[in-house]
């Protein structure tokens, strides 16, 4: 099935939200599936302020929720109310049906909605956005004046940086990258492409073309950043990384901007790392000057196989996790579509990756099917086990395969 058009108008508009006086919800089952990380869990806290007279709300926050969306809300009734997605995982939930037309209960109860906010495909709202996000550059400024080079804004000065820091015996591992097998391998492949500017797909078509010139280059230099990187690397997941950073035993790595908070605070770290820690935008490479990285939004969304009146609290008590209060208590845990949101130096890295010219992860309802091919073959190239072509020609055939399953090819 194919969408016509899933937009975001404009890209870090604001939000009106005022917090419901008891929510007013009268009763009814909240169920959220989301991510865990501080500012989806901000989010959805206050959503849980609505529980009470009658209201019960209950929250899914784990690291495995792109796998568990589509079961979960496939099932009837679903097994969560509202799945807390991002322009990436919700298309697999579009294709399939699973979320329902937010135009009545937005009409109802999101007057104060601004409409930059409201995620429409072909006419309808399907969902609403309430944070950006995009993958970037932290690097440790003091470490980067021990070795003596310069702030990196190519990947190419990433690996001479990386190179300087470990010959002069500062860190044997400086670099990371989220490279768990998987989803995150998959999507540092698609930030690393984006940045030679070639198109992933034949123009108007499903049919994939990255096994060229530009995906062997960017295999090649995704290998060259692994060799200084923890043999681990395809262990490395946000968790892992940012953990890793805290413990000050990385130069240089690549992060989500929604990581920049924890990671910037006074908790899990010191203040000698933290002080030195600095955000800025996606390096570029190859002689491009496109950010090798994806703007991404993160949103909410109401589940179809649940009941009118579970979708209606549900939807009440997302609106309050997103409300003005929220964001004053939790300004500095992300780029925030909210009013009220007032950007700061943990959100610089993003702005900078924006105003970059870095391009939206694609919005394609087979995007998710090469993602899913791409985090699944890579591995072996990154192990040194087979060359860069035999890897894109494992991934065009994992692809294809699933794409005819899925009717996207004949």
């Amino acid at each position: 099935m194919y969408f016509k058009s899933i937009t975001l108008a404009g890209s870090m508009a604001l939000l009106s939200s005022a917090a419901f006086a008891g929510c007013g919800i009268s009763g009814g089952n909240v169920s959220i599936l989301s991510n865990d990380f501080a500012a989806i869990n901000a989010v959805t806290a206050a959503a849980a302020e609505c529980a009470g007279d009658g209201v019960e709300v209950t929250i899914n926050a784990t690291s495995e929720h792109r796998d568990l969306q589509v079961a979960a809300l496939s099932a009837n009734p679903a097994q969560y109310s509202s799945a807390v997605i991002s322009n990436g995982s919700i298309v697999p939930l579009l294709n399939e049906g699973l979320v329902r037309s937010l135009d009545d209960l937005v009409a109802k109860h999101g007057s104060s909605l601004n409409p930059n906010q409201l995620i429409t495909m072909d006419g309808e709202i399907m969902a609403i956005a309430f944070m950006a996000n995009a993958q970037h550059l932290f690097y440790r400024s003091d470490i980067l004046e021990q070795a003596g080079v310069d702030v990196p804004s190519t990947y190419e000065d990433v690996l001479n940086a990386a190179e300087a820091i470990r010959d002069q015996g500062i860190m044997e591992y400086p670099v990371a990258l989220n490279t768990k097998t998987g989803w995150n391998l998959g999507e540092e492949f698609v930030n690393m492409y984006m940045g030679t500017g070639a198109a992933m797909f034949n123009p108007g078509t499903a049919e994939v073309a990255i096994n060229n010139d530009h995906g062997v280059a960017t295999l090649n230099m995704l290998k060259a950043l692994t060799e200084y990187s923890d043999p681990d690397f395809l262990t490395f997941d946000s968790n892992a990384t940012a953990a890793l950073w805290e413990a000050g035993n990385l130069a240089m790595a690549t992060l989500w901007g929604s990581r920049g908070a924890p990671i910037l605070d006074d908790e899990g770290s010191t203040e000698a790392i933290t002080s030195a820690t600095v955000l800025a935008a996606a390096p570029t490479w190859g002689g491009g000057s496109t950010p090798a990285s994806t703007l991404w939004w993160d949103g909410f969304t109401i589940a179809k196989n649940v009941s009118d009146a579970d979708a209606e609290a549900t939807f009440i008590a997302m609106i309050n996790g997103i409300s003005t209060d929220m964001v004053k208590a939790n300004n500095d845990l992300a780029p925030w579509l909210i009013e009220g949101y007032v950007p700061d130096a943990t959100a610089a890295g993003v702005a900078a990756t924006a105003a970059g010219g870095a391009n939206p992860y694609p919005m394609l309802p087979f995007m998710g099917t090469l993602h899913g091919a791409l985090g699944g073959e890579l591995s072996d190239f990154l192990q040194g086990n087979e060359s860069a072509e035999q890897a894109l020609a494992d991934v065009e055939a994992a692809y294809t395969t699933a794409a005819k399953e899925k009717g996207f090819l004949n």
